[in-house]
């Protein structure tokens, strides 16, 4: 097990408040070294901030854009590497997220395309596709959509970027990589039951002594702790793929027949550990991040569909699913509207992060040269 970030939020009230970013930075760093002496590994800290509409309100579209980029040089200089600018809910303001995005590297943002309240907001909806199409093409292979999600019903400290944003006072959660014990709790058992209480059991415990040393932290550095996104994140490693640990409890492949009574085992144990829980704490299946995923994919032996499918049981949505470059922004729309569909409908948190590939068809292999993503078969949109 690992950790895989230390998210602490913050509410700025303008974007060059430096003083309380360094602050942040200072406990995250703080934070790292106490979980590394205890022998555990941290990947990542990183710093979520309230909705950037908020702190750059009154300004002209260029002022925006400047500000933020400012805002990244301050991060630059504080060594911070992942700084979320929170989630926008007015279509105006997610029409500037492009230039945003490709004036900044290490800045992420989403959209809010609706809640069980609301309903689905078809405006940002739309304009939350043009943005992932733009992106697409004024990004270098489309990689700025690594830094941009479109979600519904997702509450504020989730640790997971780019769908983080904070509220409320300054705090603290935790994301995870443990796939190595869904590959140990299912290759010791014999049924799907077994391996639901072999999951539930080693999670119940691993999780538990995680979070005894984020309440010590909070105790000792006065910095409200919010709980564990128990998020089954995969990593790059082949034996820690999330599709090949469900294929040691002997179905075929990943995508047949199976897999969503898996998935819904896997999400059940997620969302019912005794730790404290936010986020999306459910499973996650980013098509890009998991050898085993994208293996199965460049088989075909799943599809966008079937990944909507999964959703209802899962805990994410759709994660760095490469999508044909001509995809046109109707088809995104309709994607987003699906999924947000399926959010609101079972008032859980989904997003949406979406890869068109410039200059690349459905089948085409992708070419990210990247450390965060492992190439895979682009889907077919119908």
């Amino acid at each position: 097990m690992k950790i895989r970030a230390i998210t602490t939020g913050l509410l700025l009230q303008s974007a060059n408040q430096s003083e309380k970013i360094q602050q942040i930075a200072r406990f995250n760093q703080q934070a790292k070294d106490f979980f590394e002496q205890q022998g555990y590994e941290v990947q990542t800290t990183r710093i979520a901030s309230n909705s950037w509409g908020e702190y750059v309100a009154g300004s002209t579209a260029q002022e925006i854009v400047k500000k933020i980029n400012n805002l990244e040089q301050l991060c630059h200089n504080l060594n911070v590497n992942f700084f979320s600018i929170g989630h926008v809910s007015e279509a105006e303001n997610i029409a500037l997220i492009p230039e945003i995005n490709k004036n900044t590297s290490i800045i992420y943002c989403s959209s809010n395309i609706g809640d069980t309240e609301s309903g689905i907001n078809f405006a940002n909806a739309r304009e939350s596709a043009i943005v992932i199409k733009r992106i697409s093409e004024e990004t270098t292979n489309g990689y700025g959509n690594f830094r941009f999600c479109a979600w519904a019903n997702c509450p504020p400290g989730i640790p997971f970027f780019p769908g983080s944003y904070h509220q409320g006072n300054t705090s603290f959660t935790l994301a995870l990589e443990f796939p190595d014990l869904v590959m140990k709790a299912f290759a010791n058992s014999e049924n799907l039951r077994e391996a639901e209480n072999n999951l539930h059991s080693i999670l119940e415990a691993e999780l538990t002594k995680i979070e005894t040393l984020a309440e010590k932290i909070s105790q000792v550095f006065e910095i409200e702790y919010q709980g564990i996104d128990s998020s089954l994140a995969p990593a790059l490693e082949r034996d820690a793929s999330i599709a090949l640990a469900y294929e040691n409890l002997g179905l075929t492949k990943f995508g047949y027949q199976g897999t969503l009574a898996i998935s819904a085992i896997i999400t059940r144990v997620l969302k019912n550990l005794s730790v404290k829980l936010c986020g999306y704490s459910g499973l996650m299946l980013p098509v890009c991040e998991d050898v085993g995923l994208a293996q199965r994919a460049n088989e075909q032996t799943y599809n966008l569909t079937n990944l909507l499918l999964y959703s209802a049981v899962c805990g994410c949505g759709l994660d760095t699913v490469p999508l044909p470059g001509d995809i046109t922004i109707e088809q995104l729309e309709a994607i987003l509207i699906d999924l947000a569909s399926l959010a609101i409908k079972l008032n859980k948190p989904l997003s949406a992060r979406l890869f068109p590939m410039p200059g690349k068809q459905a089948g085409e292999m992708t070419a990210f040269n990247s450390p965060y993503l492992v190439d895979c078969r682009i889907f077919r949109v119908d």
